[in-house]
């Protein structure tokens, strides 16, 4: 059971992180200071499913590592624990500045300039969950490592006979 949540948690997240950010910017070139309003006060209610997602693949994976610490392993905790540090400090409390000042109407320096902060510690975010689904998927085998980046490695074929 650990094997399904833990995946589909972490695609969740992911994709919701993702969802946030495109919206954002998608809704600050493009669209009007409504659009951007209603982005901005329609994300903090996707906490309720960014929470969730998080806390449920934070510790599936903490339980299907089982004690273990080979350096995937290690390397996805401190990613993880550099995410969440970022989420709590940064993305949520933005998050929520963001939603008042677009609630009222207010567009000034301070909600760009935390707009601005949001998007870079969002993008921060979607590379180290994306960093995360990959390493993820080296250790179930689903991602193979290249053993040589060589278009004809995989063909047997020993391409510096070739030339």
């Amino acid at each position: 059971m650990l094997k399904i949540v833990h995946p589909v948690a972490g695609a969740v997240a992911l994709l919701t992180v993702v969802t946030f950010w495109l919206a954002t910017a998608f809704g600050e070139l493009f669209g009007s200071a409504a659009t951007v309003a209603v982005v901005k006060t329609t994300i903090p209610w996707g906490f309720l499913l960014l929470i969730p997602a998080l806390a449920a693949t934070g510790g599936t994976g903490f339980k299907l590592s089982n004690g273990r610490r080979p350096k995937l392993i290690s390397t996805k905790i401190r990613r993880t624990a550099i995410s969440a540090a970022n989420g709590i400090l940064v993305l949520v409390p933005s998050a929520l500045f963001l939603a008042f000042k677009a609630r009222a109407g207010v567009f000034d320096a301070a909600f760009y300039a935390v707009q601005s902060l949001e998007l870079l510690a969002g993008a921060v975010n979607i590379t180290l969950l994306g960093l995360n689904m990959r390493d993820g998927f080296k250790m179930t085998g689903r991602l193979r490592r290249a053993a040589n980046a060589h278009p004809l490695a995989s063909t047997g074929i020993k391409y510096a006979n070739i030339c």
